[in-house]
């Protein structure tokens, strides 16, 4: 509360005016020389200076009067003249008063003076400021910029000059409003000097204070309602948020919930909240200001595993205001996808004889969970492989997929096999998938050839026969050998190695396909040449028969050989002599030698052309059998004079892409008459010729007569049309037309030949002919056998007529001789039976026991029905491979194992020991603690048994005080899949150890280790004091008690002897055990000292 003293004065203007009336004269007065007095003094008196008269005495001025008013009396004495206040002045009601002053002097005539008293009535601060109204209303907009007035307030003030000037101010206001709002002291205005805010006060209340100039106040109170604006954007609160959400959430699910404040009023108060972007989420509203952000669809961690969820608040304001807030949400993962392998399937190629331990391949399963749900583990499925189980051929990183052999492989006993690899999260519960690998084996070249013919002879040596006339080029032996090896691995090349005469043999082999047996292309193995594989036949065809395994079929295969255009049209010779009668006729006919291509159908010889002359034309004429007959034909009369010698070229051109020609001079000498060409006896010879022939052995005769005489009838041989094969096995005389054998005539390379041969006379007249030879069998190959396929190791527990191998057994010759019979000769557990053609199946005929006989080596013999006939013989090798058929087999019924109490941790007990007849890892005993407890606690805290050896450890220090033996079960089990096992019951006795001390049971002691016994002074000897029970926690003789008093003042002059008691099960209770003598004082305190004894008796 402010005080404010307000002191109300009135000011008193005294002005003279003089004037000269005469004696006495003017007044002297201190014009502008307020006199002031207080309100409440009403004799206040104003001196007025007195009248001067120059004359003296009763002449000069006597006596005053003052003009009548209502306001002032005139109070004179001998010193001064004062006016004096008589009634309140009051300045409103009259501003100014005149007053006449007379100063009359004594003389006679009296004269006098006068002055007139103008009084103004100055104001005194008697009027408070008076407000235009009592209370003042204002409203204003937050935020209204510095310097806004907010509203004026006026006062007035009756008063005048500085009574009447009126200043503003606040009344009381708090330091914050002072901040908000200021006054201006003068005009009254008030207005914003700070920031206004509707959210922090909607309304003030000022009080206004009016003062004039000397402190006369008044109040008035200003009310100023601020006016809300759409400052405040909303707010976004998140209330609950469930983070991370589960991906398996169902739609619908609340996962978060979402406030929206504005600070603002009215409608810039009103919120829409919304999500802009396309999520599944959604807000639903629910109470006022409040959503709920609920999912919309299904999520999938996977899809996206993360969301940033802008949510958007609008009020209604005007410009609406807004704000937005990111919302994060993580997707927790769920278990809902299993491990996916990269592939479909896998492969694997390993070659044979890799180290154990060796990477075949990895493989990489994808599963897009998270942490341990995307976690991958890898393992093999239990299979088996050649009835061995798939974890004795391969192993699984389990982390990184990669794929181990666990052993050497071997291609000739399999050449693949399949395993299951399984890929499983570590989820709860766990997701999984599989995938086949194939494991290919490729060969490696670790099979030496072996010869199967000829046989030798007892040695390394091999005899043949060889006729002394044979020619180069004939057949001395056919060396067969077979490599158990694939592939090129098996592609034999033979060399004579040491000779005595190194050129006088050599060696032929061919082998034109083979079998890609990781894509089961049939390739070329060697340049295949279709003119030197089928001469001149129209088809050519290789044939083969391809195997396949598990099942056993059995494919044939015909290679058609197509012709390409390699071959240009070759003519016997090179210059071809024509000796022509200059008289010969116009349209004489000259037989020329057609050329020869060895290439087939429109790639052989289709034209023919002749250089162009004079007397020439060329006529060619296709024959039944398809060649061409090619003839000179005169069509001008030649004349030996003008042109004795004829040089034309003869070009032949075949029909393939590009064209290939040869060529041939046709040298024509004009001669005398040569007027019949020779003529054949048979236009076809046909003879058979046995393969192996010796050299020179003639094959035929062919024989052409000419009519002519001399020279023109002299008739020569040679052949016009023949095969570069035939060129090295056959030759002609050209004397007697005598064909002889010049090579090794082979059956089973070609069964038969066409060759033509042309007669001509010594001028040039020809006629030809053809030739057939063929060619009949010999038996002069043995069988061979070839293993196919042969599954080795075979498991033991195969059933009988399960099928290990496949025999094809081949013999080169042609109708009974390649007739060929197969059979086994030992007694063994295995029979041949026949199934395709040439294809016979090595099956059991008994149960196996490698534990009984682990090896089998099997002679296979051949024979044919040739004669003399042939035969060969082939060595199968077997093992038979472990199963696992065997359990571990303990060495004794029960075990019983002793150990001390106090023991360390960690001592042996006892071994126990199984045996397995099986192999490797089927015969690898393991073993391990059956499950059970001991006195409540797991039998593993008692006992540990090492899975090698079988030694039993302690695990911990025993107590025989609780308890004496227990029984444990112990397992052994094999390795093999699936693993067997027995169990064997082993019995621990613990054995007692003197570790307890005696503990004296009566008498009790009293508060101490001392007892106190009262003993009748007139007590004899040998009566009894007291007895002393003990016990001791430990068995048999540690338990035995005695009995000693070891201290008592004296001992020996008080107690004479001791009986002693002790509760032993060996007697009974109270039943003294020994007497002990001994003195003691009756009314002495004795020390009993137990020491424990071996007493043989309870007497």
């Amino acid at each position: 509360v402010k005080y404010h003293l307000v002191y109300i004065l009135h000011f008193l203007w005294i002005s003279f005016v003089i004037s000269n009336h005469g004696t006495p004269r003017i007044f002297k007065a201190w014009p502008g020389q307020p006199l002031c007095r207080r309100l409440s003094n009403c004799d206040t008196r104003f001196l007025i200076e007195e009248a001067h008269d120059s004359d003296i005495g009763q002449n000069s001025v006597q006596m005053y009067s003052l003009q009548k008013n209502e306001n002032f009396i005139l109070v004179t004495d001998s010193s001064q003249v004062e006016i004096a206040l008589d009634n309140k002045l009051d300045r409103e009601k009259q501003q100014d008063i005149k007053l006449l002053l007379t100063a009359v002097d004594g003389g006679s005539p009296q004269k006098s003076g006068t002055v007139v008293i103008q009084v103004t009535v100055l104001d005194a601060n008697d009027n408070a400021p008076v407000f235009s109204q009592s209370v003042y209303k204002a409203r204003v907009p937050e935020n209204s910029p510095l310097g806004t007035v907010v509203v004026t307030v006026s006062a007035t003030d009756a008063d005048e000059g500085v009574n009447g000037d009126v200043t503003f101010d606040f009344g009381h206001v708090s330091e914050e409003d002072e901040k908000l709002f200021s006054i201006d002291s003068k005009t009254g205005e008030i207005a914003v000097i700070g920031v206004t805010d509707f959210e922090r006060m909607t309304s003030f209340e000022l009080p206004v204070i009016a003062s004039d100039g000397l402190g006369l106040s008044s109040y008035t109170k200003v009310c100023i309602d601020l006016v809300d604006v759409n400052d405040n954007a909303p707010v976004i609160h998140i209330k609950s948020l469930t983070n991370p959400i589960q991906e398996n959430v169902s739609p619908g699910t609340e996962v978060g919930i979402i406030n929206v404040q504005d600070r603002d009023s009215g409608t810039n108060r009103q919120v829409r909240c919304f999500i802009h972007q396309n999520v599944p989420f959604k807000l639903v509203p629910s109470i006022k200001n409040y959503y709920s952000l609920v999912t919309t669809d299904y999520l999938d961690r996977e899809l996206l595993s993360d969301y940033n969820i802008t949510i958007v608040a609008t009020d209604e304001g005007s410009p609406p205001l807004s704000s937005s807030k990111i919302v994060q949400f993580s997707v927790a993962d769920v278990n809902d996808n299993p491990p996916v392998f990269e592939e479909q399937t896998y492969s694997a190629y390993v070659t044979e004889n890799n180290k154990p331990g060796s990477t075949l391949c990895s493989l990489t399963a994808r599963d897009p969970d998270w942490r341990q749900n995307g976690t991958v583990i890898y393992s093999l499925l239990p299979g088996e492989v050649n009835g061995a189980p798939v974890s004795s051929f391969l192993s699984v990183n389990g982390d990184t997929g990669v794929i181990h052999a666990v052993r050497s492989f071997d291609y000739e006993q399999f050449r693949s096999f399949k395993v299951q690899v399984m890929a499983r999260d570590n989820g709860s519960p766990p997701l999984s998938s599989n995938v086949t690998v194939s494991v290919f084996i490729t060969d490696v070249n670790d099979n030496s050839p072996q010869i199967l013919y000829p046989a030798p002879e007892g040695s390394s040596f091999m005899t043949e026969l060889v006729p002394k006339a044979a020619h180069g080029g004939s057949l001395v032996s056919k060396v067969i050998a077979v490599d158990a090896d694939s592939g090129q691995n098996a592609w034999l090349s033979y060399h004579i190695v040491k000779s005595t005469d190194p050129g006088l043999f050599s060696i032929d082999h061919k082998r034109y396909c083979e079998i890609d047996i990781k894509t089961g292309s049939l390739v070329v193995g060697e340049r295949i040449d279709r003119e030197e594989l089928c001469g001149e036949k129209v088809s050519c065809m290789l044939k083969f028969e391809l195997v396949l395994e598990s099942p056993l079929e059995l494919h044939r295969v015909s290679l058609l050989i197509q012709d390409v255009n390699d071959n240009s049209p070759v003519f016997p010779k090179d210059t071809i002599k024509l000796e022509i009668r200059e008289s010969a006729d116009k349209g004489a006919r000259y037989r020329v030698n057609e050329a020869h291509d060895a290439d087939i159908g429109q790639n052989a010889v289709q034209i023919y052309s002749l250089q162009k002359n004079d007397n020439f034309v060329l006529s060619v004429r296709g024959d039944t059998d398809g060649s061409k007959t090619v003839e000179m034909v005169l069509d001008n009369e030649l004349d030996r004079e003008k042109q004795h010698d004829l040089n034309l070229v003869l070009v032949a051109v075949d029909g393939g892409s590009p064209q290939r020609s040869g060529t041939a001079v046709i040298q024509v000498t004009v001669l005398d008459a040569n007027d019949n060409a020779p003529v054949f006896s048979k236009a076809v010879y046909r003879v058979s010729l046995s393969e192996n022939s010796p050299l020179d052995t003639v094959v035929l005769t062919v024989t052409a007569t000419d009519v002519d005489e001399g020279v023109n009838g002299e008739v020569t041989y040679e052949f016009s049309r023949i095969s570069e094969r035939a060129k090295k096995l056959f030759s002609l005389s050209s004397k007697t037309g005598e064909i002889t054998v010049s090579g090794p005539i082979d059956f089973e390379s070609d069964s038969s030949y066409e060759v033509r041969i042309d007669a001509k006379d010594g001028f040039g007249l020809s006629s030809d002919c053809k030739v057939i030879i063929d060619i009949t069998d010999v038996n002069d190959n043995a069988p061979v056998i070839y293993l196919k396929s042969l599954t080795n190791p075979i498991p033991e527990n195969v059933s009988p007529g399960t099928e290990v191998g496949i025999i094809n057994v081949q013999d080169r010759d042609s109708g009974n001789n390649r007739q060929v019979r197969c059979s086994i000769q030992q007694n063994v557990p295995f029979k041949l039976v026949s199934s395709i053609k040439n294809y016979y199946s090595l099956v059991t005929t008994g149960h196996l026991d490698r534990e009984l006989l682990s090896q089998y080596n099997i002679t296979v013999v051949a024979f044919d029905e040739g004669s003399p006939p042939l035969s060969s013989s082939k060595i199968v090798y077997f093992s038979v491979a472990d199963v696992n058929d065997n359990p571990p087999v303990f060495e004794e019924q029960s075990y019983s194992a002793f150990v001390t109490e106090n023991n360390k941790p960690g001592s042996t007990l006892c071994s126990v020991t199984a045996r397995d007849p099986d192999w490797r890892q089927n015969g690898t005993v393991i073993y391990s603690l059956l499950p059970g407890e001991v006195n409540g606690a797991p039998v593993s805290s008692y006992l540990s048994v090492n899975g090698d050896s079988g030694v039993i450890h302690a695990v911990r220090s025993f107590d025989y005080e609780q308890f004496r033996s227990f029984k444990v079960q112990v397992m052994a089990r094999d390795n093999g899949s699936p693993p067997l096992s027995s169990n064997v019951t082993v019995s621990v006795f613990i054995t007692d150890v003197n570790d307890n001390s005696p503990q004296i049971l009566y008498p009790a002691p009293e508060g101490s280790s001392f007892m106190t016994e009262l003993v009748p002074r007139a007590a004899h000897g040998g009566s009894l004091v007291s007895k002393v029970i003990a016990v001791d926690a430990d068995s048999g003789q540690n338990a035995w008690l005695s009995y000693h008093i070891v201290n008592g003042a004296p001992v020996s002059s008080y107690l004479s002897r001791l009986e002693l008691c002790t509760p032993e099960p060996q007697c009974p209770e109270g039943r003294p055990s020994r007497r002990v003598g001994c003195h003691a004082s009756a009314d002495n305190n004795s020390t009993c000292e137990q020491h424990e004894t071996s007493l043989s008796s309870c007497n």
